[in-house]
């Protein structure tokens, strides 16, 4: 399941802060600052997804991650190499590598990752 740019934007907010308050998340919004009804109304579709749970304070609700943005970017990933790129990830790093015109730090700091990786394989 897919969240939405405004949902995905929340949990940005929940993924670096950890659990927060409804008041925290709007303050932490630029300006202008979205209404207290929309961003309960986002929550609520979070948590009818499965993304966002929370705990009641009082009359207060902290609200927490329950996916971890790894987790949810991987799936992405994964889904976008399945639906463009045939299931090929080497397709994938292939049109990666030459369309984002990484510099040659990048690509060997990429490199070192792949390289760390095999070695992790072969263990």
């Amino acid at each position: 399941m897919q969240l939405s740019k405004a949902e995905e934007q929340l949990m940005e907010y929940l993924w670096r802060q950890g659990p927060i308050f409804m008041k925290d998340l709007i303050e932490a919004h630029p300006d202008p600052k979205p209404a207290a009804t929309t961003i309960a109304t986002l929550l609520k579709r979070m948590q009818d997804k499965g993304f966002v749970g929370y705990e009641t304070f009082g009359n207060s609700r902290q609200y927490h991650a329950l996916v971890t943005k790894e987790d949810y970017f991987g799936k992405h990933v994964k889904g976008l190499i399945q639906q463009f790129f045939g299931n090929s990830a080497s397709q994938f790093a292939s049109f990666f590598t030459t369309a984002t015109d990484l510099s040659e730090t990048e690509l060997e700091d990429l490199k070192s990752v792949i390289e760390q990786q095999i070695k992790n394989k072969q263990q």
